[in-house]
């Protein structure tokens, strides 16, 4: 085989594989999280430990096409105990040319505990980039998942990916 066809290959395929959305589910950003101010907690009243809790928080991208960026944002979710359901949620991202608005559209979480108090949550779930311009507009309507895991008092990381469907969020597209 002569170099150009196998050229023409390589490039075929890579081509192929960014227009099918393979290869999406590659991390978007990479944030260090904290919480502003106390969480608010409102107890539902039907029995102990069944609560409201809206939460709000200010994010620096460390790393992928959010490194550097802001994220403000605030969720809402309901706790039985330990384990957490997410409603509502998202934010904006305010990056350098760029600015983009989240929407949580699902989530889940869980009570993580050490040597036997809670040490903070971990949460997972769905959201979608509702609205991006500059240097974010790729992102426009596209969906993702998301993640969180604690990182000390107060503190959390927070990685958005694509969800590996064609046209969702990724770095490739």
């Amino acid at each position: 085989m002569n170099k150009r066809f196998v050229v023409t290959v390589v490039c075929s395929s890579l081509g192929l594989i960014g227009a099918t959305g393979f290869a999406l589910a590659e991390t978007v950003g990479r944030l260090e999280c904290s919480v502003v101010g106390a969480a608010s907690q409102d107890p539902i009243g039907d029995k102990d430990g069944h609560r409201i809790v809206t939460v709000q928080y200010s994010c620096v991208g460390m790393e992928g096409l959010l490194k550097g960026a802001l994220y403000s944002g605030s969720s809402t979710s309901e706790w039985d105990g330990p384990q957490g359901k997410y409603y509502s949620g998202g934010g904006t991202i305010r990056a350098a040319g760029g600015l983009a608005v989240t929407q949580l559209t699902e989530g889940a979480g869980s009570t993580i505990m050490k040597d036997g108090k809670p040490a903070g949550t971990e949460a997972s779930g769905k959201g979608l980039i509702k609205f991006a311009s500059g240097t974010l507009a790729a992102l426009s309507g596209k969906a993702d998942r998301w993640e969180a895991k604690p990182a000390g008092f107060g503190r959390f990381t927070l990685e958005i990916t694509g969800d590996g469907e064609p046209g969702t969020v990724g770095t490739r597209q």
